[in-house]
């Protein structure tokens, strides 16, 4: 399936559960919704961000919360459907988290910000590469001033990587899967590279201390 995969059907993939994490799934909340609801939680802004983190790590391979994942089953892109989950996750926590930092999440500049931190460790080189500086908290002001040139090479970057990384690491390895409505869900979400991008998107959207960048 991995030979199959383009960076165009990878871009498919992303808006489709870039979608889907603002409106939710039966039964899981929008991504706003969960920022909300950590934005309860005791600890600085931050504190709370890293807890979100967390419990993508703990709770996002449990069978409850992957059987919610149904609805991606019918995504309008032939990819397989664990990477759609994984993507579907990733997305949700991130953009939560660039909620939390007060970014309008249907923003596309943001949503660009957000694809970026799909690329996990390499997200400070795609962003370089356009001329924004992954360093102190990403300012609304540095969003605002991104055009549509720099969006499509964003968009661009991530989606190579994100194919280059599908087709290389075995995260289209569907060994471990779960039953759904007929079709299957990946039931091992890569709970390593979720940790690494969720880290990711707080250094870039929350972060203050550019010492927390090294």
């Amino acid at each position: 399936m991995a030979k199959d995969l383009t960076e165009s059907k990878i871009m498919q993939a992303l808006d489709f559960a870039y979608e889907k994490a603002m409106t939710g799934l039966p039964g899981l909340d929008s991504a706003v919704e969960m920022a909300e609801s950590y934005m309860k939680e005791q600890g600085t802004l931050e504190d709370q961000a890293n807890s979100l983190v967390r419990w993508q790590n703990t709770k996002a391979a449990t069978s409850g919360f992957v059987t919610g994942l149904g609805g991606l089953l019918v995504m309008p892109v032939t990819i397989p459907a664990n990477l759609a989950s994984v993507y579907f996750i990733q997305i949700r926590m991130i953009a939560a988290i660039a909620h939390m930092a007060g970014h309008d999440v249907r923003d596309d500049k943001v949503k660009a910000m957000v694809y970026a931190c799909l690329t996990g460790n390499a997200a400070k080189e795609v962003l370089k590469d356009v001329g924004i500086q992954f360093g102190k908290k990403l300012a609304q002001a540095s969003i605002n001033r991104i055009t549509g040139a720099t969006l499509t090479k964003i968009n661009q970057a991530v989606g190579f990587r994100l194919l280059t990384k599908a087709g290389t690491t075995g995260i289209v390895n569907l060994s471990k899967m779960v039953p759904i409505l007929g079709g299957v869900i990946g039931g091992a979400v890569d709970l390593t590279a979720t940790n690494i991008v969720g880290s990711t998107a707080v250094k870039l959207f929350i972060t203050e201390d550019t010492k927390a960048i090294a």
